[in-house]
């Protein structure tokens, strides 16, 4: 199982970074491993991720902002979606994961540099 987490440390909008916290705390707290990555410094990962969201899921206007989470290539959602789970406790199912004390998922942490759009 491998959990993609797609973010952005750079950007100077302090609702994106504590949007990001917040997720990264919840996998820190449940000892979900993961890996950051920038989206920002990697055109190949942010290409990925715009292919990889659904469209019914995509923003009318506009590129969808970080944080997003996929599962393997299997799209989980953004932080609302996130933020939803984990007020009803149902953040393993939201990430595709089986719920349990400490999950060994690999997860990569997208992130975007300060003035991506």
């Amino acid at each position: 199982c491998f959990v993609k987490w797609l973010v952005s440390l750079f950007l100077s909008s302090s609702n994106i970074k504590k949007r990001q916290y917040d997720v990264v705390g919840f996998l820190e707290a449940n000892r979900i491993e993961f890996e950051e990555v920038d989206i920002t410094m990697s055109e190949e990962q942010r290409l990925w991720m715009y292919k990889n969201i659904p469209n019914e899921k995509l923003p009318a206007k506009g590129n969808p902002l970080p944080p997003q989470i996929f599962n393997g290539n299997q799209y989980c959602g953004d932080y609302e979606s996130f933020f939803e789970s984990k007020e009803n406790n149902t953040v393993f199912l939201f990430l595709g994961l089986k719920p349990r004390p400490a999950s060994q998922v690999n997860i990569v942490f997208v992130t975007a540099a300060k003035g991506f759009p």
